[in-house]
């Protein structure tokens, strides 16, 4: 369903939701600083460039620099590396290098960010 002229259609997932905007002092986006989304805007923006590991549906996990998300929750990462999950027919191995890599929002089970300043790579 497409949105009314002048409006722009918005969805509450990741992205901001039908209640973006409104108060004044406004940040470049029309967003009121305070408000839950321009918050979670500025969370967001503190993971740019950060190592994240992702755990998804079908068992693998995803090693790489989070580069950008969208309003689906697909997040892209960066020199990212696929690590497959052990089972009875095979050993876990070394990881396959993939690169740049979209992963679908739906296939998401947890994201985890690496922890700075440390020696070894720990994660929260």
């Amino acid at each position: 369903m497409a949105a009314p002229a002048g409006q722009r259609e918005e969805n509450g997932c990741c992205g901001r939701g039908p209640h973006g905007g409104g108060g004044s002092p406004a940040d470049s986006d029309g967003e009121a600083p305070d408000s839950p989304y321009a918050r979670a805007r500025h969370k967001l923006e503190t993971l740019l460039n950060r190592n994240m590991r992702i755990r998804m549906t079908d068992g693998r996990t995803l090693v790489g620099c989070f580069l950008c998300t969208d309003r689906d929750c697909n997040v892209i990462l960066g020199s990212a590396q696929e690590y497959l999950k052990a089972s009875d027919s095979f050993v876990a191995s070394e990881p396959r290098v993939l690169g740049l890599a979209m992963v679908p929002g739906h296939h998401i089970v947890s994201i985890e960010v690496e922890l700075e300043n440390l020696g070894n790579p720990q994660y929260l």
